[in-house]
């Protein structure tokens, strides 16, 4: 797929760039089958810590996440480390990139949680934050089954205080969150299956909750710039940090 510098340009300037139709209904069909085979076949051998379910039932009807699914599946790992994802990661930040993960997002009908308003660079701790976000539908997203919404151009004022929340998955987000310039650049982007939205790793967003009877399944996956480097030692204290909140 050819690339435009006004793509670019519109990723550099809002920290977003939003890509209908990006995969076709058939590759869409392609992900959703392997989805629905790794989630009956590779989910019930994979650790705790890369599940998560919207509730205490442990069952595929209320899984909201999976991360790290590279590790556990060929098919995935392909996806993640060659291909379309990977050359527009790249273009985008105009750097070598490395696939650091692959991602499932559900919200669960009518149980599905709002995603805190944060900044992926806040989890990642990399210096400097040259890194990107993609989110990708494989079912209808909209205001009522809990669409992404992004500040623009947020990831121009560098990084926001973050806290705890009691959002699983999302254990750290915004604590001042909502300002007038904050609400005045939010705009939510609806997606059908196949529309691909990239965003910067310092772009604030977030989701509202499932109202819905739908489901609202989604791919994620994300990229490191070359020229990035992990904060080893601030990662470590911010993992302490969490063992100790959870105590």
């Amino acid at each position: 797929m050819e690339h435009t510098k006004d793509l670019r340009e519109n990723f550099i300037k809002d920290g977003y760039v939003f890509l209908p139709g990006f995969l076709s209904p058939a590759e869409v069909d392609t992900m959703k089958r392997n989805f629905d085979r790794v989630i009956a076949e590779v989910v019930p051998a994979m650790p705790l810590k890369h599940v998560f379910y919207e509730g205490p039932q442990k069952d595929s009807s209320t899984l909201k996440q999976l991360i790290d699914i590279q590790e556990y599946d060929a098919f995935f790992k392909e996806k993640l480390s060659t291909g379309k994802f990977k050359e527009l990661a790249e273009f985008l930040l105009e750097d070598q990139v490395t696939g650091k993960t692959l991602e499932y997002f559900n919200k669960p009908p009518l149980i599905g949680k709002p995603t805190p308003p944060h900044q992926d660079g806040y989890y990642f701790m990399l210096n400097p934050s040259v890194a990107v976000t993609m989110w990708m539908a494989l079912e209808p997203a909209d205001e009522e089954n809990g669409c992404v919404k992004y500040v623009r151009g947020s990831h121009l004022k560098g990084m926001r205080p973050h806290g705890r929340t009691q959002t699983l998955g999302f254990s750290q987000g915004i604590t001042d969150f909502g300002t007038a310039a904050d609400l005045e650049k939010e705009l939510s982007f609806p997606a059908n299956p196949g529309d691909l939205i990239v965003h910067h790793s310092l772009t604030i967003h977030q989701a509202g909750a499932n109202r819905s009877a739908r489901s609202r399944r989604a791919l994620g996956l994300i990229y490191f710039g070359e020229s990035a480097r992990e904060d080893l030692e601030a990662k470590a204290a911010y993992q302490k940090k969490l063992q100790e909140e959870q105590v």
